[in-house]
């Protein structure tokens, strides 16, 4: 029934579980003196706001789960320290997918090494059931046509994703004069 991270975690501890609690936010620097912490379970807590320096010096973490708690989206910065991360666990959060989604699925795009599951759009409505990929894509899809070519090679593609395929397909890019030109057509 821990509300808070304790602040008596022993500074050498690799394994650190605090799943099945009830901590609803991370304050920053919340675990700046564990960091040689290497996997940490914050599993089902209810947890709905973490603060962007929460894992301040969280620099050897290979493995966080968040997964089963409240998170809508990240604020800028909040996975900047944790530069070894290999496994992230996002399942059952309800992803709210809006401008503010991007910073964490920028993040995992530029992180390609870390794996993770569970990125899936609950709200709102009519994203629910989509990957935060897709509502991405489909994000700037309705900006002006000629801002559009900037973005398609920077994303993967979902397997079943054939409309974008065919959009993508639609677009040429032709150099005239050492000027690219871009033909939508």
């Amino acid at each position: 029934d821990l509300k808070k991270v304790p602040g008596n975690v022993p500074p050498d501890i690799i394994k650190l579980d605090l799943s099945n609690n009830k901590i609803r936010q991370l304050r920053a620097k919340e675990f700046e003196d564990v960091s040689e912490l290497k996997i940490l379970n914050l599993n089902s807590n209810g947890l709905a706001y973490i603060d962007p320096a929460a894992f301040s010096g969280l620099s050897n973490l290979e493995e966080l789960d968040l997964s089963n708690n409240s998170l809508q989206n990240f604020d800028y910065g909040v996975l900047e320290d944790l530069y070894f991360l290999k496994i992230l666990w996002l399942r059952e959060n309800p992803w709210r997918c809006d401008y503010n989604i991007h910073y964490l699925f920028y993040w995992l795009k530029h992180h390609y090494n870390v794996h993770y599951n569970g990125l899936e759009c609950k709200m709102p409505e009519e994203y629910k059931g989509w990957s935060v990929g897709k509502y991405v894509r489909s994000y700037y899809e309705e900006c002006p046509k000629d801002k559009l070519p900037i973005y398609p090679e920077n994303f993967d593609l979902d397997k079943d994703d054939e409309e974008w395929e065919r959009h993508k397909e639609s677009v040429q890019t032709v150099k005239k004069h050492g000027v690219i030109v871009t033909v939508i057509g």
